[in-house]
């Protein structure tokens, strides 16, 4: 972010002051109706000609060509970009010609929104166009657009540049279109499941994103201070002991798209603050819960792309059911060939000594279990399958296995190699629950500041009953990349976690004297950009001299020009 003004931004506002200044108020109040969008002409208008007579409609101004006493524009509104021609002599029919001569011509910019009255027609070459016959300044933007060119519908020159893309992503919508594109697919992926479990009889609620205990997940927690209570808070890193106390309360299927947060490292499958539908459903276990998953990311699949099967990179993914489903102990053996079923903590450890996995002090079989699964076996699942029958140590929320000792009754859907859902058969017993805790307290103590805090109420939730139930977490920021293409979830989030923007403030006069520079040719290094010492520092000085000359007379320095051996000395 820099607090110096381009010339183009100078400019700008100097446009902003002729407007003003011409009785033209640059930021209306007023509403400006609308009746036609650029996809809805394009869409109807060879059919339906009539209707199209007195449109009205509204957007960015993104391309000009002036050509004398008439012009063409590009207007892009939310739908897409169409052609406007218009007419000095119409656009203003009485003798004052300043709408056209002076303010479109020379005080509107690219980027500015503007309102269009007119009637659509086809130009000599076949262009459906809107012929303006009245043109409204709604909103003067006082910052350039990066110039994108398109032709023949390609697009040349496209922003590409994450920083840039993620940081100002308001001007990333503005600029590439297909951004647009799929932001709305990432919103048909929530609305197909809303629908998906409204039509199951589920019913959608709200919990806390501030708690006092963060449960619910093995995860790194956010800490902040209510002042009023003078007490810790946590932000909530999982929903799911919220949800189950609803089912204690008496619901049989509730669900939340849950924002939440964890404070732990960012890569292109991370975020800091990322969004998960979590649901739980009374009476069931997690093998029919394995059986709803495929139904629904089925219908997911077919709202957002047509077809079951999506492009993910190079890779074809088909979520139609069913999916394969293997143990993590088959899983470890197929892809390590070691049987850990039976290890104890000692066992594990010399097991990823061989497998050369580090590991530390903190980790419990749990953890190193899961550790040998993700670094040798998660990647090879490319296709939707389950992963089920976690060991007890894995998993504090979830029941014992019917028939295996040792084991809950779990599963995580793996796709593409990473996990997109987590779910159980739920525990219910609120003894084995906090003897489960206990464990967890031991972890903590040993320095896992991942481990889970004990929730007593939770705890007393459980006491007054909670029927058989099945839950899952399903990462929608992850299906969403998978739906739509992406290989970064920053590229589905619309305004991802970055570091702070550093500010570069411009150098005063008296740090460039301070480098042996002149007052007199301070203005002339900032209209070449060199704005700050270090940039100065960093700029060659030929070019820089050799500039000078031009710039010397271009903005009228009447200082002798200085030597070579003169400017030389600036650098040093």
């Amino acid at each position: 972010m820099s607090s110096i003004l381009s010339e183009q931004e100078v400019l700008r506002r100097q446009a902003l002051d002729q407007l003003i200044q011409l009785g033209i108020e640059p930021y209306p109040a007023e509403a400006f109706a609308i009746n036609a969008s650029a996809r809805d002409i394009h869409e109807n208008y060879d059919r339906d000609k009539l209707n199209y007579k007195n449109i009205s409609i509204a957007g960015r101004m993104m391309s000009r060509r002036v050509m004398g006493s008439a012009s063409f524009f590009e207007l892009q509104d939310t739908t897409g970009r169409i052609q406007v021609y218009l007419t000095r002599d119409e656009l203003c029919p009485t003798e004052d010609k300043t709408l056209y001569n002076t303010v479109f011509k020379k005080l509107l910019d690219i980027g500015d929104f503007v309102g269009v009255k007119g009637h659509v027609f086809t130009t000599q070459t076949g262009t459906i166009s809107i012929h303006a016959t009245e043109l409204t300044l709604l909103a003067k933007s006082l910052k350039p657009l990066p110039i994108v060119k398109e032709a023949d519908g390609k697009i040349f020159d496209a922003v590409t540049d994450p920083e840039f893309r993620y940081r100002q992503r308001y001007v990333d919508l503005v600029v590439n279109p297909h951004v647009r594109e799929t932001f709305a697919k990432v919103t048909k992926v929530k609305s197909a499941i809303r629908h998906f479990l409204d039509e199951q009889g589920a019913i959608e609620v709200d919990t806390p994103v501030l708690q006092s205990i963060p449960g619910g997940a093995a995860a790194r927690p956010f800490i902040t201070h209510h002042n009023a209570l003078d007490i810790p808070l946590y932000l909530r890193i999982a929903n799911e002991l919220y949800l189950k106390r609803l089912i204690v309360g008496g619901y049989d299927w509730v669900y939340e798209f849950s924002r939440n947060f964890r404070n732990e490292g960012m890569d292109r499958t991370h975020n800091p603050e990322f969004t998960v539908l979590e649901f739980y459903v009374a009476y069931k276990d997690y093998l029919w819960m394995m059986d709803i998953t495929e139904q629904l990311f089925e219908k997911v699949a077919l709202a957002t792309n047509g077809k079951t099967a999506v492009q993910v990179g190079d890779k074809e993914i088909n979520f139609a059911a069913p999916y394969k489903r293997i143990s993590i102990y088959d899983a470890i053996k197929e892809h390590t060939g070691f049987d850990v079923s039976a290890l104890d903590e000692v066992g594990l450890r010399a097991v990823c000594k061989e497998l050369h996995i580090p590991v530390d002090e903190s980790m419990g079989k749990g953890k190193l279990i899961d550790e040998i699964f993700g670094e040798k076996c998660e990647h090879h699942y490319i296709q939707p399958t389950f992963i089920i029958d976690y060991p007890v140590e894995m998993s504090p929320l979830t029941k014992k296995h019917r028939s295996k000792e040792g084991l809950v009754e779990r599963f995580e859907l793996m796709v593409n190699g990473k996990e997109l859902a987590n779910a159980y058969s739920e525990l219910n017993d609120p003894i084995d629950q906090l003897k489960r805790f206990e464990d967890q307290l031991k972890l903590m103590e040993r320095g896992d500041d991942e481990a889970m805090f004990i929730d007593y109420d939770f705890l007393r939730a459980l006491e007054y009953g909670m029927p058989p139930t099945s839950g899952i977490g399903i990462g929608i920021d992850r299906l969403a990349m998978l739906m739509t293409n992406q290989a970064s979830i920053q590229d589905v989030l619309f305004f991802p976690q970055m570091r702070p923007e550093k500010v570069v403030k411009a150098a005063s006069t008296g740090d460039y004297e301070s480098q042996g520079v002149p007052a007199v040719w301070v203005p002339v290094l900032q209209k070449m950009g060199l704005t700050t010492i270090e940039l100065l520092k960093t700029a060659n000085p030929n070019k820089v001299f050799n500039d000078l000359g031009g710039l010397r007379k271009k903005m009228k320095i009447e200082a002798p020009m200085p030597s070579k051996d003169e400017v030389m000395e600036w650098f040093k």
